[in-house]
């Protein structure tokens, strides 16, 4: 019997929509057990979450937790990953201690807070010979993977056309400002440049959309014109963006992310057009994706039907039986897994894991945040990406 691997989380404590969502990905599957976190920066906090999720091992700081759980700790049953769920600022720092230690990596996106930080975790990952996967959940869908066969396959023909949108409404009005009992304390810490970085919706967001767009695509830009803006008084930093795109093939693109679109939940959209046919995506429904032919009907492919061996992988249940964001969150857990296992045997990943989003993709998110950043701070004039 394959042996669950043990996992540790940094952040995430009482009140952390993402940390929840980390903790119930990471055992769908069974292949990963939590049992160590230092769930907040407040000892107390850190404490009480620990006690409302059942965890024995709670640390006061996540350093203290590096060097307990890792391979030179004490323990000899430390933990094999550690999922970061922190606020931005505080991914590289806490990555790095924990690849010191041996302890394999599982993070939230955006990998870091600025291009330079990024390429030195991914050396850093090199070097310690770690799984570092970053937690891109939308390319762990069972159609998303499918699509990216297609375009791969040549089903689409050369690719001429990428359009990607998302679209959400939360951060529509002022809900950082106020009171600190008033304010929504995602929201604060999301909406702060020193937590965040440089890049808020465009972070956040705009970073899900560009990996989409690259990971089914296969393509990432080689030049950007692109405008961030900050429409609600007040906040510190960008809540819209809208960037067009340029390709090394000749194709174009558009990618547009906006918080402040009001009545949009989670409209993650992606459309990608060949010589030979088209795609669409919808993340809000996960289990369809339309495939038309030039000058053909349009096909509805669904999530259980499609044959391909990348979509076969990451499904679970039988058609006709929704699949949707818990799911794709698990499948990156999934993977992980596998290829950890297979790093510690000393053997290659299987085949099946090795479209686990990895640091390497956190590092062409950071090119494309410091690219977009660069347009818009010349009033929108190309830049490439470096």
């Amino acid at each position: 019997m394959t042996r669950r691997l043990r996992l540790g989380m940094v952040g995430g404590g009482e009140g952390a929509f993402i940390g929840a969502v980390h903790r119930i990905a990471a055992r769908l599957d069974d292949d990963f057990e939590l049992v160590a976190g230092a769930l907040s920066s407040d000892a107390a906090r850190a404490k009480s979450s620990a006690e409302a999720i059942g965890l024995a091992r709670s640390y006061a700081d996540w350093r203290e937790m590096a060097r307990e759980e890792g391979a030179r700790g004490t323990r000899a049953d430390g933990i094999d990953a550690v999922a970061i769920v922190t606020p931005n600022h505080l991914h590289a720092s806490v990555a790095h201690a924990f690849m010191d230690a041996g302890i394999h990596v599982i993070c939230d996106k955006p990998l870091t807070v600025s291009l330079d930080e990024g390429r030195a975790l991914a050396r850093h990952a090199r070097d310690a010979n770690v799984v570092f996967a970053l937690t891109h959940t939308y390319s762990g869908y069972p159609l998303v993977r499918h699509a990216r066969e297609l375009v791969a396959a040549g089903e689409l023909g050369e690719v001429r056309v990428v359009q990607v949108e998302y679209a959400q409404d939360w951060l529509a009005n002022p809900i950082e400002q106020g009171s600190a009992d008033s304010r929504n304390r995602q929201a604060s810490w999301r909406t702060d440049p020193a937590l965040a970085g440089p890049a808020g919706c465009l972070g956040d967001i705009g970073t899900h959309a560009y990996q989409l767009a690259a990971f089914v695509s296969g393509m990432e830009p080689v030049a950007v014109a692109a405008e961030v803006h900050t429409f609600v008084p007040g906040r510190r930093i960008d809540d819209h963006v809208q960037a067009m795109l340029r390709y090394a093939n000749g194709a174009r693109g558009m990618l547009w992310a906006s918080q402040v679109a009001s009545g949009a939940e989670n409209a993650l959209r992606l459309r990608v057009y060949g010589t030979k046919a088209g795609l669409a995506f919808d993340q809000e429904e996960p289990n369809v994706l339309w495939l038309t032919p030039q000058g053909g009907e349009a096909q509805r492919l669904t999530r259980g039907r499609v044959t391909g061996a990348a979509a076969s992988h990451a499904t679970r249940v039988p058609p006709g039986h929704p699949e949707g964001y818990l799911e794709a969150f698990a499948q990156l857990y999934r993977d992980a897994a596998a290829q950890i296992r297979a790093r510690d045997a000393g053997q290659p990943p299987p085949p099946a894991s090795r479209l686990l989003t990895t640091v390497d993709d956190g590092v062409a998110g950071l090119r494309f945040i410091e690219a977009v950043l660069a347009s818009s701070a010349a009033d929108g004039a190309w830049r490439t990406l470096g």
